[in-house]
């Protein structure tokens, strides 16, 4: 059976504990796994890009952003903006940085992203970012994560049904397939990226 669907990873993840009595909590355990590999997975299926009207200071980013790459303005010339901490960018305006014309600069702070200085004319920018993963579920059947790596799935599940059942013995095996595959993962992301690329990427604030 191939492993690219909710219900196949559903019937596997049973399969492996042996266990005909788990059908309710299984999609916990693919919710708990999927906001793990939220929190760690990097990879080329989840970079996405969007635009945005920057008119203000503040600008809110798309709800399914994980990880900023990169931020352009979309001007003659292309602008990219630099990436400075709050701290940064708190010193930067109390130092009596410039108050008007395009954004130079810009930070992230809870959903949203500060630019400086604040554009004196609506502008737009291009985001280019690593996406949340589309979380599995009856009417969203597949990603492609599951697609591209279904180990990851189904052995992060596999190691987050550990502590719902107590006495598997089997929680070892489980976390070092899973922690193999986020391996892999990240392995094959490095080699994807083009070379002399700016690898450099931004976290968001929480």
């Amino acid at each position: 059976m191939a492993l690219d669907t909710y219900a196949a990873l559903q019937t596997s993840i049973a399969d492996f504990l042996n266990r005909s009595d788990l059908t309710a909590i299984i999609p916990d355990f693919i919710s708990l796994a999927e906001a793990e590999m939220n929190r760690r997975i990097r990879m080329a299926a989840l970079v996405k890009r969007a635009d945005a009207t920057v008119d203000s200071e503040y600008t809110s980013f798309p709800s399914d952003l994980q990880q900023i790459k990169s931020l352009y303005l979309k001007t003659s010339p292309i602008i990219k903006l630099v990436f400075l901490t709050t701290e940064e960018m708190a010193a930067k305006k109390a130092s009596g940085y410039k108050t008007t014309g395009n954004p130079d600069y810009f930070s992230i702070i809870g959903t949203t992203f500060q630019v400086l200085p604040a554009p004196d004319a609506n502008v737009t920018a291009e985001l280019i970012y690593h996406s949340k993963i589309n979380a599995l579920s009856d009417t969203n059947t597949s990603n492609d994560v599951l697609v591209q790596n279904p180990d990851v799935y189904l052995y992060t599940a596999l190691k987050q049904s550990a502590p719902y059942l107590q006495d598997d013995q089997r929680i070892t095996t489980w976390a070092t397939l899973s922690e193999k595959a986020f391996d892999d993962i990240e392995i094959a992301d490095s080699r994807a990226e083009f070379s002399g690329g700016d690898l450099k990427t931004f976290a968001r604030a929480y």
